[in-house]
């Protein structure tokens, strides 16, 4: 079955195709919750009033706490690198609409700066009770996609499902034993000549600097990877990286920050007990920490 989601292709299959009914429920249950709660385009959203309110206490929703534990876990594990703490960065960039309009336009970015710290974010996740500093709105576009794909595959019962969303894959394993077969595109879109790997369990997620990109007034080019060290789009060797992980949260994380550690990413990945297969700009291709070959099964 294929969907559109926040401007993307997602999909799922069923082990059994009896249970895809049941699958599209739970695809549709989850998304629309992690939309309420964390689209910042709606100004509806928790996490719209959050930003808006900088300095209040914010009693947020169970969704909103899982979204926000998923971003903090991320910034931890990347050492800051793939962090909620964005959003100013990304909008002085000119990321501030929805991306298929932003798409096609030429955008002015203001200068930029940093991003905060997440000293500026004071969370008690017992009592779900938030507060941000001003000057420190967030974005949960690094992990939301991912966290909704693990969320899906989780409530699906923890078995027989394989769950994309934008590139960010959750699979559970199959009752007959055999792995799931996923594309790694080199572009959003998979094509005969993808190359595919084989997995029984956890996740797998892409991340670009070849996607999601806008033009500039100044001849440059602008994409949704921001490097929080700067507040500027990420500029390493790697123009795409694929990490295969625990879940997909966590691969998740570690595609976005290989694009910003650059030639580090492959020890990074490595270190953590994850592998990754990463493309630098010149076509060159590296695996590292045991990425399966086409064919081969992880």
């Amino acid at each position: 079955m294929n969907f559109e989601i926040w401007g993307m292709g997602a999909s799922l299959t069923c082990e059994d195709p009896n249970d895809e009914a049941r699958a599209a429920e739970i695809f549709e249950d989850v998304t629309s919750r992690i939309d309420l709660a964390a689209n910042r385009f709606r100004p509806d959203s928790e996490l719209s009033h959050v930003n808006a309110e900088a300095g209040v206490t914010h009693h947020v929703s169970e969704t909103f706490a899982r979204m926000l534990d998923a971003a903090l876990l991320g910034a931890r594990i990347t050492e800051g690198l793939c962090t909620p703490t964005i959003l100013g960065a990304l909008l002085a960039q000119g990321y501030d609409r929805d991306f298929d309009e932003l798409a096609h336009d030429v955008v002015s970015p203001a200068p930029a700066h940093a991003a905060p710290g997440l000293e500026n974010v004071s969370y008690d996740p017992a009592a779900r009770t938030l507060r941000i500093a001003p000057g420190c709105p967030l974005d949960f576009g690094a992990t939301a996609k991912a966290l909704a794909a693990d969320l899906i595959a989780d409530g699906f019962g923890g078995h027989g499902i394989c769950v994309e969303i934008g590139g960010d894959v959750a699979v559970r394993a199959r009752r007959d034993g055999q792995p799931w077969v996923i594309g790694i595109a080199d572009s959003e879109r998979v094509g005969p000549d993808t190359p595919r790997i084989g997995l029984h369990h956890g996740g797998v997620a892409t991340s670009s600097t070849l996607w999601r990109a806008w033009g500039t007034s100044d001849g440059g080019r602008r994409h949704h990877i921001i490097d929080p060290r700067t507040g500027t789009s990420a500029t390493g060797p790697i123009v795409t990286a694929s990490v295969s992980a625990s879940s997909t949260v966590i691969a998740n994380a570690f595609a976005t920050a290989a694009l910003i550690w650059g030639t580090d990413a492959g020890f990074h990945v490595a270190q953590a007990g994850w592998s990754g297969r990463l493309v630098h700009a010149d076509g060159v291709v590296d695996y590292v920490g045991g990425w399966p070959a086409e064919g081969e099964v992880q």
